[in-house]
């Protein structure tokens, strides 16, 4: 659906983006990750049509970005959404798709399917800024797109309106949408995407599951040991690792020693309260494909 070569785009000698290449399929959900100024707003520039390649290609339903062809196909949502104040979230619905052409039956469905149906008819004026959101994301919706590109979509919202959020973007992947998106959210699409891709200063530094990511990277998974009243010591004593709270040790555990670690961890089972196995998480992934340090891991 969604098909990026070798593409390179280039601002008044300075490169912008770099060699990148990746793809969306339908159905498939592709986190974009990158620092502030890592091109992410820029690819999606690109794909939309608003700037042209250096050189390289994009493809939206094997059409070139700005076509009539990849315009029909192709949905997508800002960051800040900003409609008529005065109007209610129905007639906001019912304009756009009266623009795209599709049924107004369609409108009430979209309402649903984002949460808003029964404040359908409320003026847009008086919608929090989640369902301002949501109700752009009813509007990116129209039409049952083939491409959806969503740019930082729950920026602002709480936990449970992103929750809300990434479920109804689920629905739209199972729906047959590739969905692309950018996020600052690393826990939130670290459960909710299928795919994910790092650019840091234009370069794709990354591209898979985060198995596929965690394997690659080659970081450790960490043990974390409860050890019952007074044995905290004697755990350290044996194990080493960084003490926590007193009675927690956590211990750094290369790929493909777990076993042998939790097989010593047995013998000492009188001393054990619990043990936990934390694999790394996206965060940690991102900044090693990042290759920024901790005081920099800002995205």
């Amino acid at each position: 659906m969604l098909a990026i070569n070798a593409l390179c785009l280039s601002f008044g000698g300075q490169q912008v983006l770099d060699d990148v290449s990746l793809s969306v399929q339908p159905g498939e959900r592709l986190a974009l990750l990158g620092h502030n100024g890592a091109g992410k707003s820029t690819l999606f520039k690109t794909v939309l049509g608003f700037l042209r390649p250096s050189s390289g290609t994009v493809a939206v339903a094997g059409r070139a970005p700005g076509s009539n062809a990849a315009r029909e196909a192709v949905n997508y949502l800002p960051e800040v959404v900003s409609f008529q104040r005065n109007l209610s979230g129905r007639e906001v619905l019912s304009y756009f798709s009266g623009l795209r052409g599709t049924p107004k039956a369609e409108v009430s469905d979209l309402l649903a399917r984002v949460g808003l149906l029964d404040a359908a008819d409320r003026a847009v004026g008086t919608y929090s800024k989640g369902m301002r959101q949501r109700l752009g994301l009813a509007q990116a919706l129209i039409g049952a797109p083939r491409l959806l590109l969503l740019d930082e979509p729950t920026s602002g919202l709480d936990p449970v309106s992103r929750h809300e959020f990434y479920e109804v973007i689920a629905d739209a992947a199972v729906r047959g949408s590739a969905v692309l998106l950018s996020s600052h959210g690393l826990e939130e699409v670290q459960d909710k995407t299928d795919r994910i891709a790092i650019l840091a200063r234009g370069r794709l530094t990354a591209e898979g599951t985060l198995a596929e990511l965690a394997q690659e990277a080659g970081l450790p998974t960490t043990i974390r040991i409860s050890a019952k009243p007074g044995a905290a010591d004697d755990l350290h004593g044996e194990f080493g690792g960084r003490r926590v709270n007193g009675c927690r040790l956590d211990l750094d555990c290369a790929q493909g020693a777990k076993v042998d670690l939790l097989a010593r961890l047995g013998r000492h089972h009188d001393k054990l309260r619990d043990v936990e196995i934390a694999p790394p998480g996206l965060t940690d992934i991102y900044r090693h494909f990042s290759r920024m340090s901790p005081a920099e891991d800002q995205i």
